[in-house]
């Protein structure tokens, strides 16, 4: 009977949960069987009891183990700092001026919070999609800085949504607008092909992104860029650059998580 009750409680909150998490292009057969037949926590692995726990891929204890950094941050790349000086060294010995105003890094990307990112992006657990845009969500609200930010989603490469069938920012975006509809999210950012970033050192990486991220339109006079992982930063400045020299006036940037 108590597996009968929690089958009803799922076909009931399917619809509502499939709206919420901007799931249309991707509700199928398959999709309706894990949601009827949940699988388990993200994390622990525990079993999933309710509809909160369903809609977020993660049991209640893990979600409460979840938290932005409340550290004293870098006023300018956002990392954690340590030392009493506001901005950190890195930051301190960077060649030139940044593009970008300021930076807000949600999680470390280590322990549990590396297996997140795992499970979302490359196992395609479009739920946690829904955990993180509430996260963002949070913290914009509580940001005066952007108050009056547009939403600017960094572009994938040439080809991974054929290839992949799916890109974990555009549509972590979505998600976001779906659960806030005064959110503007401008997509005024295109890339060209370029070679693969991961092996790059930050100066590589500068240098193969110069002039294959550009603007398809105007872009938005206060800009917050969204991305998923920052490494060396060179995404978010070349973007950001690219933003400014289009006419933007101030460029702010948001990532899930920091390595």
């Amino acid at each position: 009977m108590k597996n009968l009750q929690k089958l009803f409680a799922h076909i009931a909150g399917f619809a509502h949960f499939a709206d919420f998490a901007g799931l249309a292009d991707f509700v199928n057969f398959a999709g309706i069987i894990n949601f009827l037949f949940p699988g388990n926590c993200a994390l622990c692995g525990g079993s999933l009891l309710d509809k909160k726990e369903i809609r977020y891929s993660l049991c209640h204890g893990c979600q409460s183990s979840i938290g932005i950094n409340e550290q004293r941050i870098c006023g300018l790349c956002g990392k954690p700092l340590s030392s009493e000086i506001d901005t950190c060294l890195p930051c301190r010995n960077r060649d030139g001026e940044a593009a970008f105003q300021r930076l807000w890094l949600l999680f470390p990307y280590i322990g549990k919070y590396r297996k997140l990112l795992t499970e979302y992006k490359f196992r395609k657990n479009l739920y946690l999609a829904v955990f993180f845009a509430k996260m963002i969500i949070n913290l914009i609200g509580k940001e005066p800085l952007l108050k009056d930010a547009v939403i600017v989603p960094v572009p994938p490469r040439p080809g991974k949504i054929k290839h992949t069938g799916w890109d974990q920012i555009e549509h972590l975006v979505n998600v976001m607008r779906k659960n806030n509809n005064k959110m503007v999210i401008c997509w005024c950012l295109k890339r060209k092909r370029s070679k693969v970033q991961k092996e790059l050192s930050r100066a590589e990486r500068l240098k193969n992104l110069k002039g294959r991220i550009y603007l398809r339109s105007a872009p938005p006079k206060i800009a917050l860029v969204i991305d998923d992982v920052y490494t060396t930063g060179s995404t978010m400045e070349v973007c950001s650059q690219v933003l400014k020299e289009g006419g933007a006036e101030k460029v702010y940037g948001l990532c899930l998580f920091y390595d």
